[in-house]
């Protein structure tokens, strides 16, 4: 199987199909006393696995917001709650059709549309004030795509709050008995592709079970990217992973977030 053939993109939609309708983690919608605190005020989303700092998003009564790559009924329904006009743009039909169902539940206005992450144009330049990012372009090859639409819809003074994995994580080997040693043993470079550094019976088992293929970007096309599209980084946080997955969780922050602004 050549690295060249695989459409990775298709196959992305259906693990996340697949996790959505499995109800992991990331696609159990909030529930009905949450969405009812929201509208009272009291609420908060996650670009990072703690609450996300409020004044990185200010008052959103009003407010367009695009989440983007960011559906599964969790943060969109909490914005819509809070006042904000949301679209939910994803991939997976199936983590739009969480969020789909939140809004049918308990009476709220949001719209969902289904596409590439990388390809905003179904939406006209400067249509949101808010792009809302949560780690999510380790499953596309190229990120650059995603900073240049995300400046192109935001409105001049908008704000882009995204998030992501420090790409050291992408680096060591992932041998369970290195880790069970507490040996941390380099072994990819990058940028590293899974349809480029595993070896082929890995990615025929990652996609014989409908996992997700992922991709580890360098900091220069994270962060730089985002300059290099216009934004002006405001601020940055980083945080420690609570539940580490791998050895190296355990020594550095690996979620990493930026809020970045569209002054011109």
């Amino acid at each position: 199987m050549q690295a060249e053939k695989i459409d990775f993109l298709h196959h992305n939609e259906s693990a996340w199909n697949k996790q959505a309708l499995q109800q992991n983690e990331w696609s159990k919608p909030v529930s009905t006393e949450l969405i009812k605190a929201a509208k009272e005020g009291k609420w908060d989303v996650h670009l990072t696995p703690k609450p996300l700092n409020k004044a990185w998003l200010g008052d959103v009564k009003g407010k367009k917001i695009l989440c983007l790559a960011s559906a599964g009924g969790q943060q969109a329904p909490v914005l819509a709650a809070a006042g904000a006009s949301v679209v939910v743009f994803d991939l997976s039909e199936e983590q739009l059709r969480q969020d789909e169902c939140v809004a049918q539940r308990d009476g709220l206005s949001l719209k969902t549309v289904q596409g590439d992450m990388r390809d905003l144009s179904l939406f006209e330049d400067e249509s949101f004030d808010i792009v809302f990012h949560p780690i999510s372009n380790h499953y596309v090859e190229d990120v650059n795509p995603v900073w240049t639409e995300a400046y192109r819809v935001l409105k001049k003074g908008g704000t882009l709050l995204a998030s992501f994995f420090n790409p050291v994580v992408f680096v060591a080997d992932r041998n369970p008995e290195d880790m069970a040693n507490g040996i941390i043993r380099p072994k990819y470079t990058l940028p590293y592709a899974d349809i480029k550094d595993l070896k082929q019976e890995q990615i025929a088992r990652k996609m014989e079970n409908q996992e997700a293929l992922v991709f580890g970007h360098t900091l220069s096309d994270l962060i730089g990217g985002q300059l290099k599209a216009g934004f002006v980084i405001a601020d940055f946080e980083e945080e420690m992973q609570p539940h580490p997955r791998f050895l190296i969780d355990k020594y550095l922050p690996t979620f990493m977030a930026t809020k970045a602004l569209k002054l011109a």
